[in-house]
């Protein structure tokens, strides 16, 4: 039996990930040459799975890879395991006895981690505890920042620091910023790559002159992937498990997804299950498949709804019909928006959740699949489905 060939949830590696290419060479080559660089994008427009395609060609050309995911660092005492994990596992020399290796490379640190065995796979795990004096784990934060450059020159290597949600550190301490760019200007040797998908956070530290990280890395945005890409490695994908798609289901399914690889993955996905081996998929399963989709979706959205204002939820109602210049009176005549006042403050709390965001031709939903379950519930069909099932039974 075939197995479902398209990946949404987890990392999309291998097969399952889809024409970054140009993407992925110029992050393979910044890692490389100890370029910083900024990588934004909304969630799940596929920043991990990147990077980690990225990291797997970086280490094959012998650069030393280290990954820390930010958010799920929210003290200083978990950033500074983190820390100590990733240097250990992803940058030190594996030369030697484990622990004995993890005790001399955090020797010299102000507060010394517990370092405990795993007993299942005889990995370390690293603690701290919280300390009487602020000062001390922020010194100890600031020598394990230090620690991947000296790591580099020691083993004339080059190394590249991957922080996932960078913009999590301003959560952390505020003055995170400052601490980590006093450490990383004098780390040539060392490629610090931040992804980050939080965007008013990052321009707070990458974009604002006054911040310390202004003008310190290379910006590369992530964007939707354009239909004449995703078309052939959808059409591939069904054909590599004996499926095919028709041209107008792959229109209908690209259309509903904008080219979002995560969305375009999941409707994918749910319409694969729907066509039996040897068979065609069309439009009609398509729209069958996204039916499922926002079922599955329904409680999510329903949440997002339920938290959002009067004025909000006009602005999703209005975007979802017709992404456009949401203060241009025309537009606001013809979807019945209150004033530019009240737009504004409701455009800025859609955009502080990355539930919208504005382009070349205005404003639009970027959260997958928003627009269509906005249509169906504002549309009442989902009610008047279950009605006429009701009648008939």
């Amino acid at each position: 039996m075939d197995t479902n060939p398209f990946t949404f949830g987890a990392l999309a590696l291998d097969e399952a990930f889809t024409d970054r290419g140009r993407e992925l060479a110029d992050l393979v080559a910044d890692m490389r040459n100890g370029q910083d660089v900024v990588i934004f994008a909304p969630r799940r427009y596929g920043k991990s799975s990147l990077v980690l395609r990225a990291a797997q060609d970086a280490i094959r050309r012998r650069v030393l890879v280290g990954y820390c995911d930010v958010m799920k660092t929210p003290t200083k005492e978990r950033f500074a395991a983190a820390l100590s994990r990733t240097i250990y596992e992803d940058l030190e020399s594996p030369v030697g006895h484990a622990l004995d290796r993890a005790t001399a490379l955090f020797r010299g640190l102000r507060v010394r981690p517990t370092i405990e065995v795993d007993p299942d796979d005889a990995s370390l795990r690293f603690s701290y505890e919280p300390v009487p004096r602020r000062e001390d784990i922020d010194d100890t934060i600031e020598r394990l920042l230090e620690l991947p450059g000296e790591i580099a020159a020691e083993r004339k290597r080059r190394v590249a620091l991957v922080f996932d949600e960078f913009q999590e550190v301003i959560r952390i301490d505020e003055r995170f910023p400052n601490l980590m760019r006093s450490v990383f200007q004098t780390q040539p040797e060392v490629a610090h790559v931040y992804l980050g998908s939080r965007r008013h956070l990052l321009d707070r530290i990458f974009s604002d002159r006054n911040e310390p990280f202004w003008r310190s890395a290379k910006h590369a945005e992530l964007g939707v992937i354009a239909a004449e890409q995703f078309t052939p490695f959808l059409r591939e994908r069904f054909a590599a498990t004996q499926r095919s798609v028709s041209d107008e289901a792959l229109d209908r399914l690209l259309a509903a997804t904008r080219g979002h690889p995560y969305a375009t993955q999941e409707l994918a996905y749910f319409l694969w299950e729907l066509v039996p081996t040897g068979k065609e998929a069309d439009v009609a399963d398509v729209e069958s498949a996204l039916e499922q989709v926002l079922q599955s979706e329904h409680n999510h959205f329903a949440r997002l709804w339920e938290e959002a204002t009067e004025n909000q939820r006009l602005v999703l109602i209005a975007l979802s019909d017709e992404p456009g210049r949401l203060y241009s009176g025309d537009y606001r005549a013809r979807h019945r928006l209150p004033s530019s006042t009240y737009i504004q403050r409701a455009v800025g709390a859609l955009t502080h959740e990355d539930l919208i965001a504005r382009g070349r031709e205005g404003y639009a939903i970027i959260e997958p699949f928003l627009p269509d379950w906005v249509r169906r519930e504002q549309s009442g069909t989902q009610v008047a489905e279950r009605l006429r099932a009701a009648r008939r039974r």
